[in-house]
């Protein structure tokens, strides 16, 4: 049996999906070409824009491709740093593309958090109450690795009053939590095609019209923000996946159900993060820990047996330095590379359910032993 438990670190195309790419493959033309082969690869990525618009309750100008959640990342904060006299707040749990981009700026404070990685709002207030510079948050909406939600609309109305602006990190979020910036309020967000069922590749970032930002690529397209031939298979892929996109079952019961056979049948684990019932964990992530296990090496076996979890973020595979996550959430130093973590569909069968659950227990005992 094989089960595919790694949904945060991407998702598979779907059966109609690969057939619309098929469909589209002859419309090779340059989108920004004025003759007739350019013309069906420019209307490929106009309802593109329209069914991106549409999935966040936007304005389709206000939609621009990038060629991912990093890159909208990327471009949103450097984009707005260059323009603005900001002082960056940011999560310390957020994506490696937002920490790697914020550590250059010397005008930039690290935000706290709890055990489970919730920031702190009292704290924000006072950084926000000492900002002398416009304040400028960067924060990740649901953090992928350990499935910590923020509590988004407090933080967004706390900086709004105090003249600051907002970007959300969005591509762990949104394929379990549906976004509507006008009800958030939000000022920019950002998000990735292959956590939805697209391909790699392509992202999305969402602005206000009224923000300025300065190009992360010169040229013409995207309206001079992030220029370049536009990838129209990569552009069509996600605007084809928000349309037919369904939250119906986005649920947790069956992230439930593997959580309870853990704690019940394998002793000395643990989940990290909010609590099993918190509003403010994703319903699809379970990450556990394990006590005397090497991580990398359950997630090894358990491929062996035909079950596919991470370690964690996917940008950090590899990488046996503690993830920002962990460390900012002040894990216990000897558990850190205990971890995995099982991202659900919500699709998963309970004979699946029940052989992953069996493995598991098999695979943990085997390498205690």
């Amino acid at each position: 049996m094989s089960v595919y438990l790694d949904n945060a670190a991407t998702t598979p195309l779907s059966d109609s999906q690969k057939e619309y790419l098929v469909s589209i493959l002859d419309y090779w033309g340059n989108p920004s070409s004025l003759h007739s082969q350019g013309t069906k690869p420019k209307q490929i990525i106009s309802d593109a824009r329209q069914s991106a618009a549409k999935f966040i309750n936007a304005d389709p100008r206000d939609i621009y491709f990038t060629n991912g959640g990093s890159a909208s990342n990327t471009l949103a904060i450097q984009g707005y740093h260059a323009k603005h006299n900001c002082t960056i707040l940011y999560s310390p749990i957020a994506h490696k593309s937002i920490l790697k981009c914020v550590e250059s700026y010397k005008n930039c404070q690290s935000l706290k958090v709890n055990s489970e990685g919730i920031i702190d709002i009292h704290d924000l207030e006072e950084r926000l109450n000492t900002c002398i510079d416009k304040p400028f948050a960067v924060i990740d909406h649901a953090n992928s690795e350990i499935g910590t939600i923020q509590n988004i609309n407090e933080i967004i109305n706390l900086t709004h009053l105090h003249n600051g602006i907002v970007y959300l990190d969005c591509t762990g979020s949104i394929p379990q939590i549906p976004i509507d910036v006008k009800s958030f309020d939000a000022d920019m967000i950002g998000f990735s095609a292959h956590k939805l069922g697209g391909l790699k590749g392509c992202g999305v970032l969402y602005k206000k019209k009224n923000i300025e930002l300065e190009p992360l690529i010169y040229g013409t397209q995207e309206q001079g923000l992030f220029a370049g031939t536009e990838n129209v298979l990569g552009i069509a892929s996600l605007g084809k996946a928000v349309e037919y996109f369904n939250y119906s079952s986005i649920s947790s019961t069956n992230r439930n159900y593997v959580y309870h056979y853990i704690m019940n049948n394998i002793p000395d684990s643990y989940l990290v993060g909010a609590s099993i019932e918190s509003e403010n964990r994703l319903p699809h992530n379970l990450y556990m820990c394990f006590k005397g296990v090497e991580g990398e090496s359950l997630m090894i076996l358990l491929d062996i047996n035909g079950i596919q979890v991470s370690t964690g973020s996917a940008c950090n595979s590899g990488n046996l330095s503690a993830s920002a996550a962990l460390s900012a959430v002040s894990m216990a130093k000897e558990d850190i590379h205990s971890c995995i973590r099982i991202s659900f569909n919500g699709q998963e069968t309970k004979e699946e359910l029940d052989y992953v659950c069996d493995k598991l227990r098999e695979c943990v005992k085997f390498l205690r032993r």
